[in-house]
Parts: structure tokens; sequence; C-alpha cells
């Protein structure tokens, strides 16, 4: 098991003065607010089951504590979610070198990626909502990726309480793309104790065992008589300790489920999560193939947030539609190479609602 700890990469310095908040509005009272840096969504205010708010997303109360914090609270993940394998991967014949900044393998992009570094944002309106579209260009070679890559991210709040995000990138040379959100998630607001009694659905009928180092065997494994079987409701903690090697190897709950083996693309619905004190409900919908589900499992009580609020173990959590991990290295796995000429597309929806209220 490997403690997430990234530092921002020394090849990034950041320019705080030009660090900027985006506050995104719908007509029942929600908002979603975004820093350029990093593309991370800071609070997410949403409703519980008798109308009252409160921020349902892990981070920081000032902008300037984001790029010494932890890295990945509210961030936009690129050029390649999750892990692949010693930092290593082939394609076309020419080996490719990344940072190792997670045991002995590469994560999020490495330490200077998508989550590091400053995007152009211009706000918008328009028949959906609310919007902020973010831009940014990375240049061959960043990171120890291959390709010039222009990418685009939209996020978009609709008036059906709908966090859309749609994401596009170009490569001037082939590469590997697996971009996906990472926002920590507490239904019962952040800082309000464990995520263990929320209910999940995932529905994926097989999950992706791991190794002691998490990286996936290349098993699709049927969750059909184990702790990852989502398929009907379970809370988080109904068998989060049994005696499993997979949830030894994960410190509990850091696996990836197969959501859509035939991969089409298309918008399927993922998962689902309930949380019965406040009623809130959270669906995320995505075109992607794979859904990592995070349970917070490094999180400790040196975690201090917002209002000094101390994020303690398992305190939250992420759904993160991807791509498979160490797909570059698993040709079994559905292909992340970017071509040339070819646009790189993914579409998720995070969407909140409300169970009935107290007394209805």
């Amino acid at each position: 098991m490997y403690a997430v700890v990234v530092a921002c990469s020394p090849k990034q310095k950041v320019d705080e003065s030009r660090m900027e908040l985006f506050t995104l509005v719908n007509a029942n009272g929600m908002k979603v607010t975004i820093t350029n840096f990093g593309g991370k969504v800071v609070s997410i205010l949403v409703p519980d089951k008798n109308g009252k708010l409160a921020d349902v997303v892990l981070g920081y109360d000032s902008l300037s504590q984001y790029p010494s914090g932890n890295p990945y609270y509210g961030a936009l993940i690129g050029r390649f979610g999750n892990r692949i394998a010693n930092g290593r991967f082939t394609l076309e014949g020419q080996e490719y070198t990344l940072a190792t900044n997670n045991g002995p393998n590469a994560l999020h992009g490495g330490p200077g990626g998508f989550h590091n570094v400053l995007w152009k944002a211009k706000p918008f309106t328009n028949e959906v909502g609310q919007g902020l579209e973010l831009a940014y260009e990375s240049r061959d070679g960043e990171e120890g990726y291959p390709g010039h890559m222009r990418v685009t991210v939209i996020y978009l709040l609709s008036q059906d309480n709908e966090l859309i995000m749609a994401y596009d990138a170009t490569t001037s040379k082939p590469t590997v793309v697996n971009m996906t959100h990472h926002s920590f998630f507490n239904l019962k607001g952040e800082g309000n104790g464990d995520i263990l009694g929320h209910q999940f659905e995932i529905f994926g009928e097989h999950f992706l065992p791991v190794d002691s180092t998490l990286i996936p065997t290349g098993e699709i494994r049927s969750v059909k008589g184990t702790p990852f079987d989502f398929l009907a409701p379970h809370t988080a903690g109904e068998r989060i300790f049994q005696e499993d090697e997979q949830l030894k190897f994960g410190n509990g709950y850091d696996h990836c489920w197969v959501v859509s083996q035939a991969f089409a693309g298309e918008m399927v619905l993922m998962a689902r999560v309930t949380e019965p004190e406040s009623g809130r409900v959270l669906e995320v919908r995505s075109t992607e193939p794979g859904l990592q589900f995070y349970s917070g499992n490094f999180l400790s009580k040196k975690e201090v947030g917002k209002g000094g609020k101390v994020y303690d173990f398992r305190s939250a959590f992420c759904l993160e539609p991807q791509h498979y991990p160490d797909s570059p290295n698993k040709p079994q796995f559905p292909s992340t190479v970017l071509k040339p000429n070819e646009h790189y597309n993914q579409r998720t929806i995070y969407r909140f609602s409300t169970t009935a209220a107290a007394g209805s």
C-alpha cells in the first residue's frame, strides 16, 4: 500500500496572482466553485432533503493553500489518471519514462500533471446553465509524455443539479490519455465524519484486481460473492473490514470497476450513492468504461481543510470515471492511445438529488 504524497513539480512555479475562482449557480441554489489552478472544484453546495445547503467536497478556505495542500482535492486529472506500472510504457516501439510519484508507479499524470498547472478560463452561459471553459496546452515531453496536446475541459451546471464535464484533446504525436475528475465527496457535508454509512450502488459486474502496489493484474474478475459486489445497495463500511486480499492491498476500496466491457463510448449510469441522514443522492454517469471507487483510505488527521476541520481516515470518497489503470501496458484493456487527427472525448455527469423530505 502506498500513501499518496505528491508535491508541486519543481518545474512548475505557480504564479498565485493568476489563480482565479469562478462560481456557477443554478435556480435551485446549487453552487459550484472552481479554480483555474488545476481545474479544481473547490466547493459544491447542494441542498439536503430539507433544503439545507452544505458543501459536499473536501478542500481549503484559501486558494493559496491549494499549491501546497493535497494535490487532488477536486482536481482535473491528466494526462493519465490513475497508475502506470513502474512509470514506463512503450508506444509504437519507443519506451517512455515517467516520474514515479506513488511508490514504484506513476500516478495521475505525475507531479506536474494537469492538477498542478494554470488553465486559461472563460466563463459562459448557455441554454443548459452556467459554465466554465478551461484550456491548456501540454508541451511535447511534459512529464515524460509524447506529443503536444491541446486540451479543453468544460464544466457546466444544469438546472437539474447536474455538474456536467466535457473533455476534448488533440495531439501532435501518438500519446496516451486518460483524463478524470477527483473530487473527494462526503454527502453529509465536508468534515462531518466518515463515509462508511453512505450507501453505494456500482453498476459493474466485474472489477480489476490489483497487486500490492495497486496495479491491475490484468484479470477481469466477477464481483459475485466478493465485497466488491455493489449491484445491490451496500454501505461502504458493511464489508470494508473483511479479510480479503484485495481490500488489504487497497487499505479499503481503491479499485476500478468494469462498467462497460464492450466499450462503446456511450453515456451510462455508473454509480449511485445515498447518504441516509441528509437524504442527499449522487449519481455518476459517464462515457468511460471504468469507474475507480476510492474510500479515502489515505486521508489522515494531518489533513486539515475548510474551517480548520480535520479530514480523517475515510472521511470522503472519490468516484472517478476513466479508462482502466495501466492500460498502456495491458493490450487486453480498452486502448488509451490518441493519434494525430483524432479527438479524445470524454463526458461525465455528477447529478445531485435528494430522497423524500422528513415528514413528507
